[in-house]
């Protein structure tokens, strides 16, 4: 295969939006905390990077898309370990994908992919986790969790095209629905009900401390969500085009699903709505970003944003501390998102004429992607429970994690062991 430099170009624009997505789910995540844990927060983000990026190139690359070793589950680790024949070929030129793709351009796409996954599910234990352990976390749960089910879905495992529920139908999950989204949202929350509830959860006021980088981060999000969806066309072609507008019509329509509900249930259309609405709306059309039409992403998008703007109220009423919605927004989207598909692929939907063996296979990898993360995630936690511990000391909660940990804070003013007066909205 010769080299395409426009396919090339475009990977390689696609793995930088993607690596943004992360620093603008910071701001998101960090504007969403109180102002005394807010560089925690964003330090929880840029850790992943950090601690992801390394591992993806040691032996994320080779699990996920190495040869299979454990039942479709995962491939081998030590295959391609530090990439060791997955960059040149015999001859020493690059190798080069079946899109005329060099094959670590790749690899950087890819691991983009990783990070922002396992970022994500930090929102769920805001303002209380240990950020060491944090970062063993990480470290493990990638391993553990991430490349197996990256493995499952697009390296020809379980839940792929090659595995066994696609004598049903071949399952669809363009960008990362079970891979991404239904993963980290059931890892959210089998985290936060092993971490526990903060201090005050359900008594105390704990709104947002800053609106503006909330819609910052929202907006980083959008414009990096381009590159996730239009990327994984893999080159620049009609799929791409059909995945960048599908990307923005489903997120549009989320935005007005989550504040037609705000609006009727609570009176206003807030800044806070319609930032969660725009990820609701991302979340949602990731998987089927280039097997809808226009019109059907809309619809996948205003179900997104209703269904996530009455799920994030859950937790008050089961009571679990999923701090910033993570579980309400990205699994219940996620799974919303790989459902609709069934309904709404233009190919083989039941709208379309394709009968009920798409839904049905939609609905099996959702249900299998969301027991093995819980399982993974649930194992970890507790193994890291009482040998690191998750849960800083009450002290430090409720001074903040920013100065106890970090040894700064956010804003002048804010002092260690002072009354930290919330900013609200």
């Amino acid at each position: 295969m010769e080299l395409d430099t426009g396919a090339t170009a475009w990977m390689l624009t696609s793995a930088s939006l993607v690596l943004l997505m992360t620093p603008g789910l910071a701001l998101f995540y960090g504007g969403m905390v109180r102002g005394k844990s807010v560089l925690n927060m964003m330090m929880m983000s840029f850790g992943a990077i950090a601690v992801t990026a390394v591992v993806y190139v040691l032996w994320g690359w080779s699990m996920s898309y190495g040869s299979d070793i454990g039942g479709g589950i995962v491939g081998n680790p030590f295959e391609q370990f530090a990439l060791q024949g997955a960059i040149y070929d015999d001859a020493g030129a690059f190798l080069i994908d079946d899109y005329g793709v060099p094959g670590i351009v790749g690899v950087g796409f890819q691991a983009t992919f990783a990070i922002i996954t396992v970022a994500l599910i930090s929102g769920a234990i805001a303002d209380r986790v240990k950020f060491g352990t944090w970062m063993v976390f990480v470290a493990l749960w990638v391993t553990f969790a991430y490349f197996p089910m990256a493995h499952m879905v697009w390296g020809g495992g379980l839940l792929s095209g090659d595995g066994p529920f696609a004598s049903i139908a071949a399952p669809i999950d363009f960008a990362g629905g079970t891979v991404v989204h239904i993963n980290a949202g059931a890892a959210a929350l089998v985290l936060a009900l092993v971490v526990g509830k903060r201090k005050g959860f359900g008594t105390e006021p704990m709104r947002p401390h800053n609106l503006t980088l909330v819609m910052l981060g929202a907006a980083l999000l959008w414009f990096g969500w381009f590159g996730f969806n239009g990327g994984s066309a893999f080159t620049a072609d009609g799929f791409a085009g059909l995945a960048w507008v599908n990307t923005t019509t489903a997120t549009a329509a989320a935005v007005l699903g989550w504040l037609v509900v705000e609006k009727f249930r609570d009176g206003s259309a807030t800044s806070l709505g319609a930032a969660s609405g725009v990820v609701a709306g991302l979340v949602a059309i990731t998987p089927a970003a280039g097997s809808v039409s226009p019109l059907g992403s809309i619809a996948i998008g205003v179900v997104a944003g209703g269904l996530s703007a009455l799920a994030v109220g859950l937790k008050y009423k089961l009571g679990y501390d999923d701090s910033l919605d993570v579980v309400g927004v990205h699994l219940v989207s996620g799974l919303w998102g790989t459902l609709a598909i069934g309904f709404l692929a233009t190919e083989t939907g039941l709208f379309y004429g394709g009968g009920i063996n798409q839904l049905a296979v939609q609905a099996i990898i959702a249900v299998v992607a969301i027991v093995f993360s819980a399982v993974v995630t649930y194992v970890l936690a507790i193994i890291l429970k009482p040998t690191m511990g998750w849960r800083v000391s009450e002290e430090v909660e409720v001074n903040g994690i920013d100065l106890a940990v970090h040894g700064e804070s956010a804003y002048e003013g804010i002092q260690q062991g002072s009354v930290i007066k919330e900013v609200r909205a």
